[in-house]
């Protein structure tokens, strides 16, 4: 499994050090500290709000390309068929997006804006993947600018009120450091199997609390999100990557996953007071 650091795995960083100079590689691989996941750097520019606004956005098109689209395998993980998507949810699609972009999204209140970025963020995520599909991971989709950075996270996908903004910066300079809420790492999906699941309905203001939970429930109670193997704890790498949001320390983060824990997991869970091991898998969620 490849370990996420920003929008770069792990393998990546070390060949692409490598290839700069053997020296070089040496030099930082040696005294390089722990790698990990961008941190929530607040983007000032999108604090802007307007508490009175009873401005709505329509996310019924992206509803209904995801009930029309998802498939929810035995295994609990819901896919989508990129190879076999139709030419007008493709079209229904673009012209989603294209109206997202016309949206004075500082004009509207809060939770209006939290259910616009959430969807935003899968749409586009989506979108990317049928623009370069076939590919097996979304870390194929090598259009990331910079020489330290691969997968599609870094690029500007999109303007938003006529500026330019990126999966990354939605992601860690918008949703996180605003909401600072950890479900939003339940809602928001990078097109991959050890990812939360892409929800069945468009995130809106009246549901998104909701759906929320719903999402953190499913994951945290599956395999992928957690486990425990012989009294020791096994997460999804979600929870290393971004360790800070869920509390910082193991104790913290076991404490957040007893929150949202079916019974027979919570009781497991009381046996255990630290993270054993993490993994994440980075395959895409594709119906074959």
């Amino acid at each position: 499994m490849l370990k996420k650091v920003g929008h770069l795995s792990v393998p990546a960083i070390f060949l692409r050090l490598y290839l700069s100079g053997p020296l070089l590689f040496i030099l930082l691989f040696c005294s390089a500290p722990t790698l990990a996941a961008p941190k929530a750097d607040l983007w000032d520019r999108w604090l802007a709000h307007d508490p009175q606004s009873t401005g709505t956005v329509d996310h019924k098109p992206w509803g209904r390309f995801l009930k029309a689209n998802i498939v929810r395998g035995s295994d609990g993980v819901t896919r989508l068929p990129y190879a076999t998507i139709s030419a007008a949810d493709r079209m229904a699609l673009d012209g989603y997006l294209a109206r997202l972009a016309k949206v004075p999204v500082s004009k509207l209140k809060q939770t209006e804006q939290r259910a616009f970025w959430i969807n935003l963020y899968n749409a586009l995520t989506v979108s990317v993947i049928l623009d370069h599909y076939p590919v097996k991971s979304i870390w194929d989709i090598d259009i990331s600018p910079g020489f330290f950075s691969v997968g599609p996270w870094g690029k500007k996908l999109i303007s938003i009120e006529g500026v330019k903004v990126s999966l990354d910066e939605i992601e860690h300079r918008i949703l996180r450091p605003i909401w600072k809420d950890p479900r939003i790492h339940y809602a928001v999906n990078c097109a991959s199997i050890g990812c939360p699941n892409l929800q069945t309905q468009a995130f809106t203001s009246e549901n998104t609390d909701g759906l929320l939970s719903q999402a953190t429930r499913e994951y945290v109670n599956h395999p992928r999100g957690v486990r425990v193997e012989d009294e020791k704890l096994v997460v999804s790498s979600i929870y290393r990557w971004f360790a800070a949001d869920f509390g910082g320390k193991d104790h913290a983060v076991i404490a957040h996953l007893k929150r949202y824990a079916e019974p027979t997991l919570q009781r497991r869970l009381e046996q255990v007071s630290r993270i054993w091991s993490h993994g994440y898998d980075w395959a895409l969620n594709e119906v074959h």
